[in-house]
């Protein structure tokens, strides 16, 4: 399973900056619905992924469709380390305007993982 070898490597570069590091669903959980500001709009990854990641989303302003985010409902979701960087990198930075960090990445696959 890619998710969860991409949340061992996660945790492991978390522990590389804090090794007590470990990985948290409630805190996957929590950045998963973290409210930022963005461009005038409270906004978080269940904006747009609704806030249970099993059901299909919609994408904030062009309201396409957007597959469920859990594993467990989308299986194919984190199976391209490549895609999964990719979509990282760039929610993060339309979110949080930076890269978000291996312990933030670890959490949130660590939930998506525990969705059942």
């Amino acid at each position: 399973n890619v998710a969860k070898t991409l949340a061992a490597q996660y945790e492991q570069e978390a522990q590389k900056l804090n090794k007590h590091a470990t990985l948290s669903a409630d805190a996957g959980r929590a950045f998963y619905t973290k409210k930022v500001l963005v461009g005038g709009k409270d906004l978080s990854c269940s904006s747009c992924h609704t806030d249970d990641p099993t059901k299909v989303g919609q994408h904030a302003e062009t309201k396409k469709a957007i597959d469920p985010m859990a594993i467990s409902a989308n299986p194919d979701r984190f199976s391209d380390v490549k895609k999964v960087e990719k979509a990282f990198s760039k929610h993060c930075k339309d979110l949080y305007k930076k890269d978000c960090s291996a312990q933030d990445k670890g959490d949130f696959l660590t939930y998506l993982l525990s969705v059942k």
